[in-house]
């Protein structure tokens, strides 16, 4: 899968299931488990044990599945994911030299911003998507201020986001939301519960579902002509010229 593939597919997804558990195991649970949720979109953070090993063996297998690596905090890390064949890099900040290894690897990134002057200095070093970390401080409000006055940078709005805000930071404007612990609760994790962590999956898909419906321009209705008048007359009037 190439670059712009794996950019299209998370604008056409718009979810980003950050996987952050204690254990290799554990994050092969949750990956398998959004995935047959309906999300084939998973960031192995690399506060994982054994991550970069873990991104290889989920790409290996998964030949559909967009594999990303999470809190990339240096361009050696960025390259060890890349060579395991990780499909996009992220982090909690912004590092322009990850963005420009990215760029050269001609991997997907979005690095983390949070002010306007930080979003507008990583889009303008080539990030395919700004990723605004923490959304929670600012809520789906501060998406919407920033989209008015940089509707030309795409936004994925991640740390806290809730089922109670998904479809909001959407409809605000944000391209793609990153969702943690509520969609991947460390309970469902502990007990094994590949059905709950499926059924959030769906629940957040749907939330992104609505919200897009939401944001479609209303169709116009076909206007009428003098066909379709005598049509309707005769149908109405039969019989009659």
């Amino acid at each position: 899968m190439n670059k712009a593939e794996v950019c299209e597919q998370i604008k056409k997804i718009g979810i980003i299931p950050a996987i952050r558990v204690s254990s290799a195991e554990d994050a092969h649970f949750a990956a398998d488990a959004v995935t047959q949720g309906g999300i084939p979109i998973v960031e192995i953070t690399m506060t994982v044990p054994q991550a970069v090993e873990l991104i290889s063996h989920l790409v290996r297998d998964h030949d559909k599945l967009i594999v990303g690596a999470g809190t990339v905090l240096d361009t050696e890390t960025a390259r060890k994911c890349v060579d395991a064949g990780a499909h996009f890099l992220t982090a909690p900040g912004f590092d322009v030299s990850i963005v420009e290894f990215a760029a050269k690897a001609n991997v997907a990134v979005f690095p983390g911003a949070f002010t306007p002057t930080e979003i507008v200095a990583a889009w303008k070093a080539g990030s395919d998507f700004v990723k605004v970390f923490p959304c929670a401080l600012g809520g789906p409000q501060y998406i919407k201020s920033l989209k008015t006055a940089l509707p030309q940078i795409p936004l994925i709005a991640a740390g806290g986001v809730t089922q109670q805000t998904a479809g909001n930071f959407i409809l605000a404007g944000a391209t793609a939301i990153g969702v943690g612990s509520d969609l991947i609760p460390s309970r469902a994790i502990e007990h094994r519960e590949a059905t709950r962590i499926r059924e959030l999956a769906h629940r957040f898909a749907g939330f992104v579902g609505d919200a897009r419906r939401l944001l479609e321009p209303p169709k116009e209705e076909p206007k009428k002509t003098k066909t379709d008048f005598w049509k309707f007359h005769r149908h109405a009037n039969p019989g009659k010229p």
